[in-house]
């Protein structure tokens, strides 16, 4: 994917957790908190420059994109976000957090590229991908910006475009009572 799709979960993700009583601050925080989530993942693109094949165990897609890590990460970074809130609140941050992190693997393995996902790592190290793969997959690094590149943004904002507007929505007023 390009990430665009990956920041619009986590835009998703802060959507769910806020209410028109919400202020500014705390819904730019969330968005920008659940968006790093669900993109943190691709940061095993380091692995290229220490020279770790994308085929190994911490090569890209492969570890950092586990069901197992992502749930561990959405857990740590949901009770950093979580603070200050009730108890019921806390819960669905944690919930929410959670999800936008496991999506990361999840969206990824919908790609029609790469070598798959090791979504079951430490279990397995096989790469998964899934029957339905409608994402291409998006070029690494600069060519993102390249022609190509270019129509995978377009592409993958054309599927996410309803939960875009969606999250962009003004969320209703509750009734006056």
């Amino acid at each position: 994917m390009a990430s665009i799709g990956h920041v619009i979960v986590g835009l998703a993700g802060a959507r769910l957790l806020t209410t028109p009583k919400s202020s500014l601050r705390e819904r730019l925080g969330l968005a920008a908190g659940l968006s790093a989530l669900s993109l943190f993942p691709d940061a095993d693109v380091i692995a290229f420059a220490l020279r770790i094949p994308y085929e190994a165990e911490w090569g890209h897609r492969g570890a950092s994109h586990s069901l197992l890590l992502a749930l561990l990460l959405g857990i740590a970074c949901g009770l950093m976000l979580a603070r200050g809130r009730g108890h019921g609140q806390r819960l669905r941050v944690l919930i929410v957090a959670a999800l936008v992190a496991i999506s990361h693997g999840l969206l990824d393995a919908l790609t029609d590229g790469g070598l798959g996902v090791a979504l079951l790592w430490p279990w397995s190290h096989e790469r998964i991908f899934f029957p339905l793969r409608p994402l291409p997959v998006a070029p690494i690094g600069l060519r993102l910006l390249g022609p190509r590149g270019l129509s995978v943004i377009a592409h993958e904002l054309l599927y996410f475009l309803p939960l875009l507007l969606w999250t962009l929505w003004p969320a209703a007023k509750s009734p006056r009572r």
